[in-house]
């Protein structure tokens, strides 16, 4: 352990953004412009080059709203419906009315959208109801080109710092403490302002492949942005509806239904027949999905081997070179090809993720926490259905905001014995001669959020995991060891995951319906109770404690007509419904 330096620094900023992945940088890069004469500090644990879920690039843009092929107003009615109308609108068409503007200026970065031969926009349909799908033929330099407009900003990037607790004081945002992930040393950061942008909780359950960083979501997200929130006093919404996808059965990619759908494909039974009529991701869908894999029509695949050979090359020329590159590797180490035979499916490991369902800290339309001068974008923020240019979207929304906002304050008092606390918590794995390895107390978490909390959710699981999560937290504050510094960033995520799993079983209980699917499926609460169950439910820490209470849907700002709001409810097809 002599790598680790048991030391401390403290600069100061306007405006900090903790997260170098999408969100993150375009959050610093318009607080930097808003503001040039501001200080705006860009946080990484890893590497802003290369970080963040699009570090190998993108496929397409799921959620674009572009002029000519669906409007604001039609977007957020579509989410709304989507997500059995538990959604603030307001934040849903704020994203929907700047996306296009975002895209825009994406587009000005040397990022190439598919066109047509017009020059327009080749928008797919894939959704209910709009049409919003963007390929994106040179997906895998998005991460370059937006590194490349940081350099122009001259922003301030502190690579391999881990923020691992915020501060408050005064009421209000103070700044936020982190840890070198190569030395150990400790930075504070104190701040006007700080952006969350810190991604999913992406390595909550275990993947079925076995490989614990073989997960859906980009496995450097373990839902650190979702504990700091929480350990903050900021409220998190809806926490009992888990990200869960269909994906390549043990291959941690999705099926990529948006990519392959516009040109033909789709998810069938082991028959062949398409059961769901819309491969639009939620929980619905998911659901049926679920019940299609359970019943003698499983498993599911994705089908392509209907298609031209032509066409399956050209939908593999993007699934086969951006985003997950290894896909290739994949099918030829399984000897399976596009164009003769389907593709075994499954479904991922829980997780949490607004960028693919709704779950995340709660936020208005301007990014804005529960805790003034703290703001949230990304995939853990709680406008549902986020992906990527949600991410560059809102992000770009709460790093405008926040440099307003730094501009009409001082830097707040905090309680300097809140660091002294947190140093000791940070470095005790380190001074310990022996004990429990990180790797090991995270396996044990995940294995026990698969053993008890993926859906159909049963209550005397969940309390039995909240009985077994209370062993392991015993465990790692009593006995977990880290021997150099990256054993030390492992533990520092092992406790973030301990505490996602924590709240996902909480909130899960506190809901006493099932709704969103198969994202909240109680077995005891089977029902859908608008009567009682209409609202957001809002976890938080008061006294020390986890809590969680209601708060009423804002009304609607698009209205949604009654026989609209079942849309979702049916996704089987009538001729499979009839069997």
């Amino acid at each position: 352990m002599d790598d680790i330096l048991d030391n401390q620094t403290e600069v100061s900023c306007d405006v900090l953004v903790i997260g170098g992945g999408t969100a993150g940088p375009m959050a610093a890069l318009k607080a930097k412009l808003a503001n040039p004469k501001s200080t705006v500090i860009l946080l990484e644990k890893a590497n802003v080059k290369r970080s963040g879920a699009i570090s190998m690039g993108m496929d397409g843009l799921n959620n674009a709203v572009v002029p000519g092929y669906a409007t604001p107003e039609q977007y957020t009615k579509e989410i709304t419906i989507a997500n059995d109308g538990i959604v603030d609108q307001k934040p849903v068409l704020k994203y929907a009315q700047t996306c296009y503007s975002i895209i825009e200026e994406l587009d000005s970065y040397g990022i190439r959208f598919q066109k047509t031969a017009n020059g327009d926009f080749a928008v797919k349909k894939v959704h209910h109801i709009g049409t919003y799908v963007l390929p994106m033929p040179n997906g895998e330099t998005v991460k370059k080109a937006l590194y490349r407009q940081l350099r122009r900003a001259r922003l301030l990037i502190s690579n391999r710092f881990m923020a691992t607790r915020l501060l408050v004081g005064d009421g209000r945002i103070a700044g936020a403490i982190a840890v070198n992930t190569r030395s150990g040393e400790l930075l504070v950061v104190r701040a006007k302002a700080v952006v969350l942008c810190m991604g999913a909780a992406g390595r909550l359950g275990l993947p079925t492949s076995g490989y614990m960083f073989g997960t859906y979501e980009n496995a450097a997200n373990s839902g650190d942005g979702y504990a700091m929130a929480y350990h903050a006093g900021a409220a998190l919404a809806n926490l009992e509806c888990f990200q869960i996808n269909p994906l390549i059965k043990d291959y941690n990619g999705p099926a990529c239904a948006y990519v392959a759908g516009p040109f033909g494909a789709y998810t069938a039974n082991n028959k062949g027949q398409r059961f769901i009529e819309c491969d639009y991701w939620s929980g619905q869908m998911m659901l049926e999905f679920y019940n299609e894999l359970q019943s003698g029509n499983g498993p599911v695949f994705l089908k392509l081997d209907h298609l031209h050979a032509d066409t399956v090359g050209e939908i593999e020329d993007i699934l086969h070179r951006v985003e997950r590159p290894s896909r290739s590797a994949f099918h030829a180490g399984r000897h399976t090809d596009y164009r003769r035979q389907m593709i075994e499916m499954h479904i991922s490991e829980i997780g949490f993720c607004s960028g693919h369902s709704a779950s995340g800290v709660f936020v208005d339309e301007y990014a804005r926490t529960t805790i003034p001068g703290l703001y949230a974008a990304g995939d853990m923020a709680s406008v549902p259905h986020n992906y990527m240019l949600g991410a560059f979207t809102n992000g770009s929304v709460a790093g405008k905001d926040a440099a307003e906002f730094a501009s009409g304050y001082e830097l707040a008092a905090f309680d300097r014995g809140d660091v002294e606390r947190e140093r000791e918590r940070v470095l005790a794995p380190t001074r310990r001669d022996d004990g429990i390895p990180p790797n090991q107390i995270e396996y044990k978490t995940r294995r026990l959020v698969n053993d008890y909390l993926q859906p159909p959710k049963v209550a005397r699981k969940y309390e039995l995991a909240q009985q077994r999560f209370a062993e392991v937290r015993e465990d790692m504050e009593r006995t977990m060891i880290a021997r150099n510094a990256h054993e030390l960033l492992r533990a520092l995520e092992a406790s973030s995951i301990l505490d996602c799993a924590d709240m996902a079983a909480h909130a899960s209980l506190y809901r006493a319906e099932s709704r969103w699917g198969l994202y909240h499926l109680r077995t005891d609460f089977p029902e859908k109770n608008d009567n009682d169950w209409f609202c957001h439910t809002l976890l938080s820490k008061r006294a020390g404690r986890m809590t969680s209470e209601k708060r009423a849907i804002a009304p609607y700002v698009v209205p949604i007509a009654d026989d609209e709001k079942k849309l979702y409810d049916k996704q089987r097809v009538g001729a499979r419904a009839a069997v």
